[in-house]
């Protein structure tokens, strides 16, 4: 079996009369991973779950075999995987809506897809669950190893560890009980940031390590921003609130008086939309915005490739791989302290923090950027090589083969 093969029957198979086709031993002198994970890409987003995904295609080259479910709410709608990425089979679970129903919903995906693993098992052992949050993934994934006997570990990726931020009341003490049972099961809780680990941590002593995302370098390659063109500042994330899009536009309203063509393109859709678009044209800045909305992973690397400054001041963030795709471009890149960003950016060296919501040093970051080329070169050359030392593809899935080697000792 090879990472773009399933072992596990597409949505609406049944669970019982499995294609017997797809039950191809593994090399034992390969791990063999089931992956669970609650976001992967999509047809129509493909950049959902891509900092999951695109790593799967390193994982072979040490020694690692996956098989990928990607597990959705049934209220949720079918998702087709996206053929340009490492195949999945795509399931949905009942579980009831909104927050009342996280905390159970990682027994109901188990209930959902017990008796598929049991049979994927029983033909090629799973030497190990690797499970994408604590729910529902790592609640299933802890029933599995109950059920089974197989070791599972789990990824932290945001910085509510417990799901209380966005369930509360006694549901979210629900979740936060059994997010922590989670944790104390398994043989790794890998956090993709220092941050990312302090949040867990503060429900418990855990097993921890963080690993750090990383990028696909060959897709967010550098290249020459044309001189004649105008200074275009790129930011990209969902548009929400905490992403600090609003801090760019009044940024970009009051840049304008001293950079009299800078402009931003903004990537990424979300319920801020009309916010920001009104806001845009408050600030009689519609002219110099673009709201691109979602788009393919090819056109955000090209994004990036025509912009002179990479800037997200996003103000609750576990990492984030836009920066290092930013980095990875050669694009010298302006985040935010005191978030997950700050494992891999050196302020003034790599890249440029500043405080989360004081807007007057977000102008003068960006301002020192577009007055100062030697600089701009200087911290993308420095973020690049980061980027290139630590942090591809590569590193990321020896880094894991590591962690899966220890934890099925």
């Amino acid at each position: 079996m090879t990472a773009h093969q399933s072992l596990i029957p597409p949505d609406g198979a049944s669970l019982v009369e499995l294609d017997e086709s797809l039950l191809r031993p593994v090399e034992k002198a390969r791990l063999h991973v089931l992956t669970l994970t609650p976001f992967y890409p999509t047809e129509s987003d493909e950049a959902f779950g891509c900092f999951l995904a695109e790593p799967l295609r390193a994982m072979v080259d040490v020694g690692v075999e996956n098989t990928v479910l990607f597990a959705s709410p049934f209220y949720r709608g079918r998702n087709r995987v996206s053929d340009r990425t490492t195949a999945a089979t795509a399931l949905r679970y009942f579980c009831l809506p909104k927050g009342i129903g996280l905390s159970s919903s990682g027994a109901f995906l188990f209930a959902r897809i017990v008796g598929v693993i049991r049979k994927v098992n029983h033909k090629s052992s799973i030497d190990l669950i690797h499970a994408h949050s604590a729910l529902p993934c790592g609640h299933a994934a802890s029933l599995l190893s109950r059920e089974l006997g197989i070791p599972y570990v789990i990824t932290v990726h945001g910085l509510d560890a417990y799901s209380t931020n966005q369930v509360t009341g006694i549901s979210g003490r629900w979740c936060e009980r059994v997010s922590r049972r989670v944790y104390q099961g398994a043989r790794r809780v890998i956090c993709i940031s220092g941050r990312v680990r302090e949040e867990v941590l503060k429900g418990g002593s855990f097993s921890t390590e963080v690993i750090h995302n990383s990028v696909d370098a060959e897709l967010f390659a550098p290249t020459q921003v044309t001189n004649n063109a105008d200074p275009m500042i790129l930011s990209i994330g969902d548009l929400i609130p905490c992403k600090g899009q609003d801090l760019l536009l009044h940024a970009i309203a009051e840049l304008r008086q001293r950079f009299p063509t800078v402009r931003c393109e903004i990537v990424g859709d979300g319920p801020q939309r009309d916010a920001l678009t009104s806001l845009a044209a408050k600030l009689r800045i519609v002219d110099r915005v673009t709201f691109c909305g979602r788009l393919p992973r090819k056109q955000v690397a090209e994004k990036f490739q025509q912009c002179m400054i990479f800037a997200l001041l996003s103000r609750y963030e576990g990492l984030g791989c836009v920066y290092l795709e930013a980095m990875a471009t050669g694009r010298p890149v302006v985040a935010c302290h005191g978030q997950g960003i700050g494992d891999i950016i050196q302020n003034g060296h790599n890249g440029l923090l500043v405080k989360p919501g004081n807007l007057a040093e977000f102008i003068s970051a960006l301002a020192t950027l577009l007055e100062n080329p030697s600089l701009r070169r200087s911290i993308a050359t420095a973020g690049h090589r980061t980027i290139h030392q630590n942090h591809t593809l590569a590193h990321q899935a020896e880094n894991l083969a590591r962690v899966y080697a220890e934890c099925t000792r």
